[in-house]
């Protein structure tokens, strides 16, 4: 006697050893003895053989129809072997049985199981809804079946087109769009990028880098809602000077401005003028709550998104042949660049003229300065400030530029909208020139001067503070020991940055008298510093970003097939002329500066990928300083 039973979901066959009561032991087709449980046993049959019984049975399956099979039970439990009686007519034979259970048992969705060899037909609706599901199914396996030959086929799904930035950025596995897309990833080697790039879905690079921030940040889009115009500042006093500011000539949001006076007998009383757009927008305001919003200007090359609307930034910034709203710092310097007092005040101060680095540069370099100047407009006060500021920064001890780094200014000609056929033009500048020297210097005394003035009175405000070696935020008055300052409050930028917005309104209320707008405890200083230190970080990463594509696209651009490069450290390069610092593993050990030459194997604007080759080594090591924060950052 032979045995048809179930173990571990399977069907299988056996001949008994042993029959008892609970339990037999049985022999199966390869030589196993097993120990089964009768409840386990489906059938006993004498014959065929066991090895016979189930090819027998499924070859008997293949001619039962399921539908017919669905419409002969009846609506109760029924064992198998009972309905293989009925539906054969007669006395089924083990065939007859096994092939009837194994075709009840492989449509699940006509037959649910009630137990070992029990079965019940589903009902009508239940199995009219499963039947739709499973029809939905072979439909949704049609569908990716199709789209995945035509992205391969380099044409993209017209089910795509609707879903694009979803599929790019934040792919939903549930789709069949996304299942489509990577089976055909999978099939042909390539990215979801570089897949639908090769489908025309990706108008540029620089579209697919773009659109993957502005998703990220600015979800609801870059365009402002309508808002009122800034509310003009009234009964300020008008400052007796002749303002100046000094920018690179993208810059429209001018936060700052010079002035310079004599003091006969005395020295100078120098003017540092900020931006008070503090002044025609308050705390609470919708255009506050614009720029509480973004935190932060966001720059790239040849574009920027503004933390303010346009009719904000033109009311308030210093533009020359305008009389702007301003809070100004005066200092009275003696002959020796000593700073002997200050002051503070909110006034209306008249701008003469914006110059711009790319004009007054040639004209006051590190060379000029020393060699002597020549006739120009504000000579004699650009040299008088550069000198305060050398003696502010010996003072100090510490340098306000990192020397022997550059700054790299992009310029792109054409319309981004076709970025693939723009053209874009790279020049560096270095950095601690006598005009980067003069500006930062005389943004650390205004910054670290009213950092000292809100703390003494008391008043909370947001510092940038560096104390063992770590840079953080803060909302306490600590040192800045890289600045070298007792304390430093960011507030120059308020046009640019929102903490110097906040802490304007701080100051504004300190000078006037009035009580702060935020007190210490305030959950809306404390919110505001930790966002933007986030978001400012985030905004500064897609800078980076996009000045490393615009500098991918230059080496395209240029037809270049070999770039030299300086170590930095380890197996980091710094490329010549660009803001790129590569990790080059194929580069052999040598000394910290040395020159080399790499090959240029591969460029990759959507991934934003260089490889390149060792060369050749060029020249012994040079001395190089190194901005370990920019190498962490790109790196």
């Amino acid at each position: 006697m032979h045995v048809l039973f179930e173990e571990d979901g399977a069907f299988k066959t056996a001949s008994i050893l042993t029959d008892n009561e609970s339990s037999l032991q049985v022999e199966t087709v390869s030589g196993k003895r097993l120990k089964i449980k009768s409840s386990n046993v489906l059938l006993r049959f004498p014959s065929p053989a066991p090895g016979e019984l189930l090819s027998r049975a499924e070859t008997l399956a293949a001619d039962i129809e399921t539908e017919f099979l669905w419409e002969c039970a009846g609506d109760g439990e029924f064992n198998f072997g009972d309905f293989a009686n009925d539906y054969f007519g007669h006395q089924a034979t083990a065939e007859e049985a096994a092939a009837l259970l194994l075709a009840l048992h492989s449509a699940p969705v006509y037959f649910h199981r009630k137990g070992k060899g029990r079965f019940r037909k589903a009902p009508a609706d239940i199995l009219q809804a499963a039947l739709a599901g499973l029809e939905k199914k072979r439909q949704h396996a049609l569908a990716v079946e199709r789209m995945v030959a035509q992205l391969k086929d380099g044409t993209l799904p017209p089910e795509f087109l609707p879903r694009l930035t979803q599929l790019l950025y934040q792919p939903d596995r549930n789709r069949i769009e996304t299942k489509a897309l990577e089976l055909a990833c999978v099939e042909t080697g390539l990215s979801a990028a570089h897949l639908l790039n090769q489908c025309g879905a990706i108008r540029s690079a620089y579209d697919f880098h773009l659109n993957r921030f502005l998703l990220d940040y600015f979800p609801g889009g870059i365009d402002f809602p309508p808002t009122d115009l800034p509310q003009p500042p009234t009964r300020l006093a008008r400052a007796n000077v002749q303002a100046f500011s000094i920018d690179d000539a993208t810059t429209t949001e001018i936060d700052d401005a010079f002035s310079l006076q004599e003091l006969p007998g005395i020295g100078w009383r120098v003017g540092i003028h900020i931006a008070a757009p503090g002044l025609g927008m308050a705390p609470g305001s919708p255009l506050d709550a614009m720029a509480r919003e973004r935190l932060s200007t966001v720059y790239m090359p040849g574009n920027k998104i503004t933390m303010l609307p346009e009719s904000a930034v033109t009311y308030f910034t210093l533009a020359a042949g305008r009389d702007c709203p301003a809070i100004s710092l005066y200092l009275t310097v003696t002959p020796e660049f000593e700073i002997t007092a200050h002051e503070s005040c909110i006034e209306i101060v008249p701008i003469v003229a914006n110059l711009r680095h790319h004009d007054i540069e040639p004209l006051f370099n590190e060379q000029t300065v020393l060699s002597g100047l020549s006739e120009f407009p504000f000579r004699d006060e650009l040299k008088t400030l550069w000198q305060l500021a050398n003696a502010c920064e010996g003072r100090r001890g510490k340098p306000s530029a990192m020397q022997g780094n550059n700054d790299y200014n992009f310029a792109i000609a054409g319309d981004l909208a076709e970025a693939e056929q723009c053209r874009v033009e790279i020049t560096e500048r270095k950095r601690g020139s006598p005009l980067d020297k003069l500006v930062a210097e005389l943004m650390i005394v205004a910054n670290s001067t009213w950092g000292g003035l809100l703390a003494e009175k008391g008043v909370p405000a947001i510092y940038r503070a560096q104390t063992g070696g770590k840079v953080r935020m803060t909302t306490s008055p600590l040192p800045h020991d890289g600045l070298g300052v007792a304390q430093y409050a960011w507030l120059s930028s308020p046009l640019r940055r929102y903490v110097d917005l906040l802490n304007q309104w701080q100051l504004i209320a300190c000078l006037n008298g009035n009580a702060p707008h935020f007190n210490t405890q305030s959950d809306t200083l404390f919110a505001a510093m930790r966002d933007f230190e986030l978001t400012y970080s985030a905004y500064a990463e897609f800078q980076r970003g996009m000045e490393r594509y615009w500098s991918l696209r230059w080496l395209q651009q240029e037809g270049r097939q070999t770039i030299e490069a300086t170590l930095r450290r380890e197996n980091l390069v710094k490329l010549d002329h660009l803001p790129i610092i590569q990790r080059m593993a194929s580069v052999p050990e040598l000394k910290q500066g040395s020159r080399v030459r790499l090959s240029i194997e591969s460029i990759d604007p959507l991934t934003l990928e260089l490889s390149c080759r060792y060369l050749e080594t060029l020249g012994e090591a040079v001395t190089e300083a190194l901005d370990d924060e920019i190498i962490e950052a790109i790196v």
